[in-house]
């Protein structure tokens, strides 16, 4: 059987070097470069680990349906203190899209909106 490892998540966006900039300012993502060719753009981010990966796509190609919806439908982000977090996040403007609540006894979760309506789970285990 072949081993797997993970390598990144890629996003589409008008605007890379923007949405890139929101996971930097909002989610505490490091830019690791931006690489530009003649038709092309993508920035690179380390999303806590996360390889994020960004790519210019035509500002008219269709935005994904709104959750729930089939296939991969959100990132999930390890926090501690979920709650001032939420706070700190809807201070700078974030959509909180779930507030924070409790599924399990020792898991407090929330939902924010990120660009191009990528919804990003706040986890908080105890």
């Amino acid at each position: 059987m072949p081993q797997f490892a993970f390598d990144h998540v890629h996003l589409r966006s008008p605007d890379p070097d923007v949405t890139g900039a929101w996971f930097v300012d909002h989610l505490g993502a490091v830019h690791v470069r931006r690489q530009e060719g003649p038709s092309s753009l993508r920035v690179v981010l380390d999303l806590g680990g996360l390889n994020l990966f960004v790519d210019r796509v035509p500002g008219d190609t269709p935005s994904p349906p709104k959750a729930p919806f089939m296939g991969i439908e959100h990132l999930a982000l390890a926090v501690k203190g979920i709650d001032a977090v939420v706070e700190e996040l809807r201070g700078k403007g974030v959509r909180i899209v779930v507030e924070p609540n409790n599924p399990n006894p020792t898991t407090r979760i929330a939902f924010i909106e990120g660009p191009e309506n990528v919804r990003v789970e706040l986890l908080e285990r105890s």
